[in-house]
């Protein structure tokens, strides 16, 4: 019974990757504009958030881009990694920033870098939201999940 629980669980793995083999692949992001005034953030139980992108790229396997809004007090959860390389703009507001537990402010128009791995997270010490860019890039180096 074993060596069939084995067998079953070996065949949905080989099935799934011919799905995903067989799936054709991701259009590529081409160039454009994206326009502020036309971004639409969804309210989140933090503050506000949208994708803008989130597509392969001739030389990236993705390219991602959401717009957050963090409210005074709110913080993005505990302290977390993530495998790809990721760079935040902050457009306006202020954010504490930890980096492996190094906690630095960031003020409006600075940029935090985030390399693979890096334990982190951000919090709003202001009064006022803070709305930022969170740009990743995931390459063929970046681990799949």
């Amino acid at each position: 019974m074993k060596h069939l629980s084995v067998l079953l669980a070996a065949f949905f793995l080989f099935a799934a990757g011919l799905r995903a083999a067989d799936a054709p692949p991701a259009a590529l992001m081409g160039s454009g504009v994206i326009h502020w005034g036309k971004i639409a953030l969804q309210p989140t139980k933090t503050g506000a958030r949208t994708t803008l992108f989130d597509a392969p790229t001739p030389t990236l396997d993705k390219f991602h881009c959401h717009v957050s809004t963090l409210n005074p007090g709110q913080n993005t959860g505990a302290p977390h990694r993530h495998p790809q390389e990721e760079l935040v703009i902050l457009k306006e507001g202020t954010l504490e920033v930890n980096i492996n537990g190094k906690v630095e402010t960031a003020e409006t128009g600075s940029m935090i870098f985030y390399a693979a791995n890096e334990l982190e997270n951000m919090r709003n010490p202001g009064t006022v939201p803070a709305t930022y860019y969170v740009l990743q890039f995931f390459t063929p180096a970046t681990p799949k999940s």
